[in-house]
């Protein structure tokens, strides 16, 4: 009976994840918030590892929905055509990478150790969901000036990494939230600023998935892998229709409402670890 509560807990995990991650709210934010309530009964080191997995589930989806704009390859004839634009549009992610390859990877256990809190995750949900609503103001009457990934130049590419690097070293930021709201500051549309953080994810997620599991080793049982595979399944189905949903809500409407669920949550997140933290004095 414990197997299956824990199964079950695995694809509220999963749901949780595949909200969270592309919507610029913080999944490290709910996921603190969800592990108050709903412990996994596993060890401390398979919880980290099931939930950056899961992401490679999200992951996925993204692969799926975005296939023909993401594989550099193409067929005409039977002959292999190469998408140069593609290529190049990779070349540019590779550079906004680099930021978090160089500061994000290295120090990963050290930001982990010292800033994975609820004080510094509750004070960046409330920091960037203010940043969210006076850039979108600020932004109101102005046109953006690159409209399309293939307009993203490669100082462009690099300023946007700098913000996946904040997402990186402060828990709570959001890496589609501090990515977003980049790319947002120097002048790139909503679309296209959610499109370019999705493709950025892929290697950025997929490599700390597989760096989690490396680190791990290949140390866990059946049932736990039963339950990494329930959580990206889930995390997976529930992306794919979340970026749908986001890709279609941008198109009428601002990032103000995220911005302001954020300051909410922030603001929640402050209260009630004060509050746990007085009752057990």
């Amino acid at each position: 009976m414990s197997g299956i509560i824990e199964f079950f807990k695995t694809i509220l995990l999963g749901i949780v994840e595949g909200i969270t991650e592309w919507l610029p709210i913080s999944s490290t934010g709910h996921m603190i918030l969800v592990d108050e309530f709903l412990h996994l009964n596993v060890s401390e080191e398979f919880k980290n590892l099931f939930l950056v997995v899961i992401q490679f589930g999200a992951i996925l989806a993204v692969v799926l929905l975005f296939w023909e704009k993401l594989w550099p390859f193409g067929y005409d004839e039977k002959k292999i055509v190469i998408k140069k634009n593609i290529f190049n549009m990779w070349f540019h992610v590779l550079v906004s990478c680099i930021p978090a390859i160089i500061i994000g990877l290295p120090f990963d256990d050290f930001f982990e150790k010292y800033l994975y809190n609820y004080v510094v995750v509750a004070l960046a949900l409330i920091v960037f969901g203010i940043a969210f609503i006076i850039i979108e103001n600020k932004n109101k009457s102005l046109r953006p000036r690159i409209n399309s990934i293939s307009q993203i130049s490669y100082k462009t590419a690099f300023i946007i990494g700098l913000f996946q690097l904040i997402a990186a070293i402060f828990p709570g930021t959001s890496r589609s939230g501090a990515t977003i709201l980049g790319a947002l500051m120097i002048g790139v549309s909503r679309t296209t600023a959610a499109e370019y953080t999705f493709f950025m994810a892929v290697p950025v997620m997929a490599g700390a998935s597989l760096l989690k599991v490396v680190k791990y080793g290949f140390n866990y049982s059946l049932l736990e892998a039963a339950y990494l595979l329930a959580g990206m399944a889930t995390a997976f189905i529930v992306s794919f229709f979340v970026i749908k949903f986001l890709m279609s809500y941008i198109k009428r409407h601002d990032f103000k409402v995220f911005g302001w669920y954020r300051i909410v949550l922030g603001a929640l997140v402050l209260i009630y670890f004060v509050a746990k933290s007085a009752l057990a004095k």
